[in-house]
């Protein structure tokens, strides 16, 4: 019988009336853990499926799926039991959605199934690589050494992720206020001017022209602007409903200066520390492979990557492999091959990865430094630029006038 979650009514020792739920396989078995914290129960009814499970569809993110893994890990490398260590982390768990899912999990484990499988359920939260890593563990009787590697994998991800956040937050926020601030001046302050050009009657110079021109365009078709960008972006969503054009995309983005350098060390990054924490794991490097392209998000490189498959299952080494595609930095080809000759092939990739992820964050922070004076150049120039050629039209017309 499976698990279901009974709402319930219930004294306490002083006579108070406790409300709440429990997870039970029977409203008997429900009965006797009110018992069991010493409750006396007035009512006990089973809540319908939807309204147990609607917690469960809200999205879990990262940090649940960081916290939840770090615990798993501490309680395991403890030699506590599975079903054990999943009971606890569902009192020890602060989401509500994180604590539905390992109630869950905890249910299908009692009912006989691996942990790997009551993952496979999730895969919107459990990668195929978290979910392999787990599965050969549980199969070599080595889960408590293979969870600490999952865990760093996670958080060294999560932190990767947060530099990159972190180091474009200022410079879109200097954008924004740019175009906002050049965007107030034309529609706003801008026309005030053609009011006095209009009342003096002079001949208005050709630049503060051209701006009178541009703050009318804009608050006559303004709005096509906004169209635009929507239109943009739905053009490039549309790229990736089709295989083909999608690949073409990805294809050129790898193409365009510096931006397709730290797509492509991005990507190795995140290919190499898969690898590597699936071969580290004992995972056979056919499979691992199948896994690791899964998690490369551009499809041009996944498509050399599946040739790169091909010739591995061929006999092929994997450096070599990598070179022949012409496509992956030379240092990864190189030192996956050294690590083939040495037989460290996983903690190779795994070093090389951080190499990468250093290598994407200077060129990140190089950007950033080049960026910012950049935009912050072009908001003196916009709006500079605006406020002297209005002011110099005015002092043109005093002293036509004078």
């Amino acid at each position: 019988m499976s698990a279901a979650y009974y709402n319930y009514q219930a004294y306490d020792a002083d006579g108070k009336v406790q409300t709440g739920q429990i997870n039970a396989e029977s409203e008997r078995e429900a009965l006797k853990i009110l018992q069991g914290k010493k409750l006396i129960p007035v009512k006990i009814s089973r809540v319908g499926q939807d309204e147990a499970r609607g917690t469960s569809t809200r999205k879990i993110n990262s940090a649940d799926l960081l916290d939840f893994t770090t615990g798993l890990c501490t309680l395991v490398e403890a030699r506590v039991p599975l079903d054990k260590a999943l009971r606890l982390l569902e009192g020890i768990t602060e989401s509500a959605t994180m604590r539905q899912l390992v109630i869950t999990m905890r249910r299908d484990v009692k009912e006989g199934k691996s942990l790997a499988e009551a993952m496979e359920s999730r895969p919107d939260v459990f990668s195929k690589m978290y979910i392999n890593i787990v599965r050969a563990g549980e199969e070599g009787g080595i889960l408590h050494q293979l969870l600490p590697d999952l865990s760093d994998f996670l958080e060294t991800s999560a932190r990767n992720r947060q530099a990159i956040v972190a180091a474009m937050v200022y410079p879109i926020v200097l954008l924004v206020t740019g175009v906002i601030s050049v965007f107030l001046l034309l529609v706003y302050v801008v026309p005030q001017f053609a009011i006095m050009f209009e009342d003096a009657g002079t001949e208005i110079p050709a630049s503060a022209a051209f701006l009178l021109a541009l703050s009318s365009g804009i608050q006559s078709y303004g709005y096509l602007l906004i169209l635009l960008v929507v239109g943009i972006v739905l053009w490039w969503k549309w790229l990736d409903k089709d295989p083909l054009r999608k690949l073409q995309k990805d294809s050129a983005l790898l193409g365009v200066p510096l931006l397709g350098a730290l797509l492509l060390y991005k990507d190795c990054a995140v290919f190499a520390r898969t690898l590597g924490a699936l071969l580290e794991a004992g995972i056979p490097l056919i499979r691992a492979l199948r896994v690791s392209r899964e998690v490369v998000a551009n499809t041009e490189l996944v498509r050399h990557l599946k040739q790169v498959e091909d010739d591995v299952r061929g006999g092929a080494g994997l450096g070599i492999s990598l070179e022949k595609t012409n496509r992956f930095p030379t240092l990864l080809h190189q030192l996956i091959t050294v690590g083939e000759e040495s037989g460290r092939t996983g903690s190779i990739l795994l070093k090389t990865a951080a190499t990468f992820d250093t290598y994407v964050k200077n060129q990140m922070s190089s950007l950033v430094s080049a960026l910012q004076p950049a935009l912050i150049l072009f908001l003196g120039i916009a709006v500079g630029g605006i406020t002297i050629t209005m002011l110099s039209a005015v002092f043109s017309m005093n002293t036509v006038e004078f």
